[in-house]
């Protein structure tokens, strides 16, 4: 295993902070300093500023829930300062990694975990995302025809992010959705996907020229928000860590 890979998995920091420590001269293998890019053994010991780094227990891991609000970034900073999750979350989740993201302007459900093999695993499933969202504009055939259907853009830059490389997208039809409300001027709908796109559906409804003026995610897969309060975070329940341990296991 690539040493940094086996810090990041085993230690609050990401393999880009590995490397900076190994570049500063801060860790060691057997005692000997490590090399930028070196790898591991069974055996090998490795050690941080002298304090041995113990691999982690895959058995023992911990999640959460956090109900981001509108105006936080889902990283860990950024260079145009605005706030982020782990400004708002207390400071020993900082190590917790997120499953997935939401974008700047949207809120809801945010997984987090200390496990990175576990939130990747989770972040790459088919499980259900379940979305309360407001359109500018009024539910048409062509809409429901897509949702029902799927869809193939070779311009998905309509509700992107103006920094975006990503040009072509394709869609799978929704699990389901439900209209809440529809007027001539803005529909609330509610629908279920299984996939987590670069603003995914910002990108769909823009194709049809109709704004998402609001966008909750209320579930992903087993994690509901429930009454869950805007910037409030929860451990996992029982029934959560259960289902979280069956779908581990039912995981190829």
């Amino acid at each position: 295993m690539r040493l940094n890979a086996f810090i990041a998995h085993n230690s609050a920091r990401s393999r880009r902070e590995a490397d900076s420590l190994i570049e500063q001269g801060r860790v060691r293998i057997n005692r000997q300093k490590a090399q930028l890019g070196a790898s591991i053994t069974e055996g090998d010991k490795v050690f941080i500023d002298g304090n041995l780094l113990k691999p982690r227990d895959k058995e023992q891991y911990t999640f959460i829930i956090y109900h981001k609000p509108k105006g936080e970034l889902v990283a860990k900073a950024d260079s145009r300062g605005r706030k982020t999750i782990y400004d708002s979350l207390e400071a020993r989740f900082k190590g917790f990694v997120p499953v997935g993201r939401l974008d700047f302007a949207s809120e809801g459900v945010l997984i987090l975990g200390d496990s990175k093999p576990i939130v990747s695993a989770l972040m790459h499933s088919q499980l259900e995302r379940e979305y309360i969202i407001k359109i500018h504009s009024k539910i048409t055939k062509q809409m429901c025809e897509a949702m029902e259907n799927g869809l193939t853009l070779s311009d998905a830059s309509r509700g992107a992010h103006a920094l975006s490389s990503i040009a072509s997208m394709e869609f799978a039809p929704f699990c389901s959705y439900q209209v809440l409300k529809d007027t001539p001027t803005f529909s609330r709908l509610k629908v279920v996907i299984q996939e987590g796109q670069n603003r995914e559906l910002r990108r769909f409804f823009g194709y049809f020229k109709a704004e998402v003026l609001d966008l909750r995610r209320v579930r992903y897969g087993f994690a509901s928000l429930n009454a869950l309060p805007v910037g409030k975070w929860r451990y996992f329940s029982k029934d959560e860590y259960k289902q979280l341990r069956r779908f581990l296991h039912a995981k190829p």
